[in-house]
């Protein structure tokens, strides 16, 4: 029922379980490091083939099929350790805010120059994830230049996940952190998309217990629990801003990425709703995945029905702004560390083919944005030595 490529996307184990994975531990940095090393570089290869006439569907399978290459690579003689997929590539384009990674049996959609397009995707190793997204136009390059307002939203967007980064201290209160990245919204004349969340990394918990909401409604800031960073914390902080209003909607897109829900156990009454959940357990573990590695679609469709109805899978589903309008997204895993933050996953922005004439004015939020992630050391002033040990 599974397609054979994605039988090391994940399996759960407990053999790790009373190890430390915490990033005091040297060996828990270092598996987050290389996860987010094949991040990036997929991230980077699925944007290579980011062209007129590309298919969106087969630029999901690309940055899938690399990611489990990569990761079927290391770690062989460790038999019992997970790895593979964190977050399936998801493929969003112009209105469409995130998700969307249609099955194959689903009209192509073809992409065209001018298309404003986010890619979004994930590795883990070991159950340690590292996620990145990144915006692109398609066609844009040195020598055809974006301007206007999508360069504008484009570079809103990333410099409010760079100041999100930077204000990523330890003792920072997560609402100040909301506030860094909705003022620099507003610097740009965009919108973050509502309640749109960045989440604290745990081993094998990709939306783990702490949060930073991005625009919150009343009802979600009441929800939000306020809570500071503190250091040896992983992060994936995600920024997705709009031209127009902000507010997603559902338009009846077929959801096709889900996780296992951990909390709810249930007796599913259906085989093809148990054969499901078995391959899901086995393949996925608690990474979120997509219907589209299943072989048998109709199947998996079947199987995901009785599954989602009573809550054993959390759903992603696919959201909207308004027709007309445009969304970008940038997103990078951040390791807070007692001597300064790591940022491991998330590409730089290209200047080179986006200008905008917008910029930061604020200037506490230009403070934060050309902060070093880490502090540069105070150079203690060097010690005369005694006149007696001198002369001796």
């Amino acid at each position: 029922m599974v397609r054979k490529d994605s039988e090391s996307s994940c399996s759960s184990d407990d053999s790790h379980t009373h190890e430390d994975y915490t990033l005091a531990n040297d060996a828990v940095v270092t598996k987050y490091q290389v996860a987010a090393e094949i991040t990036n570089a997929v991230l980077k290869e699925v944007i290579a083939n980011i062209k007129e006439g590309a298919v969106v569907g087969d630029l999901c399978d690309l940055g899938d099929k690399l990611i489990l290459e990569r990761t079927g690579k290391l770690y062989k003689k460790e038999k019992n350790l997970s790895k593979g997929i964190a977050m399936p590539t998801c493929i969003s384009v112009d209105n469409c805010i995130c998700h969307y990674t249609p099955l194959r049996s689903e009209t192509p959609v073809v992409l065209k120059n001018g298309q404003v397009v986010k890619i979004d995707l994930g590795t883990h190793i070991d159950g340690l994830i590292a996620t990145a997204a990144h915006t692109v136009v398609v066609g844009a390059s040195k020598d055809k230049k974006v301007s206007g307002k999508i360069a504008d939203l484009l570079r809103g967007t990333y410099d409010a996940l760079e100041i999100a980064i930077r204000s990523l201290r330890p003792e920072t209160l997560n609402n100040d952190i909301t506030k860094n990245i909705d003022k620099t919204a507003a610097e740009y004349g965009l919108t973050p998309i509502e309640n749109m969340l960045s989440h604290q990394l745990e081993r094998n918990l990709i939306d783990g217990e702490k949060k930073i909401i991005q625009n919150s409604g009343e009802k979600q800031k009441a929800e939000i629990e306020k809570v500071k960073i503190d250091k040896h914390e992983a992060y994936a902080i995600d920024i997705l801003f709009s031209t127009g209003k902000g507010q997603p909607k559902d338009m009846d897109t077929r959801t096709t990425v889900y996780r296992k829900n951990e909390s709810v156990s249930y007796q599913l009454k259906m085989k093809a709703s148990r054969t499901f959940f078995h391959d899901v357990n086995k393949q996925h573990g608690p990474m979120p995945f997509t219907l589209r590695s299943f072989e048998e679609e109709v199947k998996a469709k079947m199987g995901v029905v009785e599954c989602e109805k009573y809550g054993l899978l959390v759903p992603y589903p696919v959201l909207y702004e308004k027709e007309g309008e445009f969304v970008a997204q940038f997103k990078a895993t951040v390791l807070v560390m007692p001597n300064g933050l790591l940022k491991i996953a998330g590409l730089p922005f290209d200047t080179d083919s986006y200008q905008s004439d917008l910029s930061i004015k604020d200037a506490e939020l230009q403070t934060v944005l050309k902060s070093a992630l880490k502090p540069k050391k105070k150079k203690e002033a060097k010690k005369e030595e005694p006149t007696a040990a001198k002369k001796a």
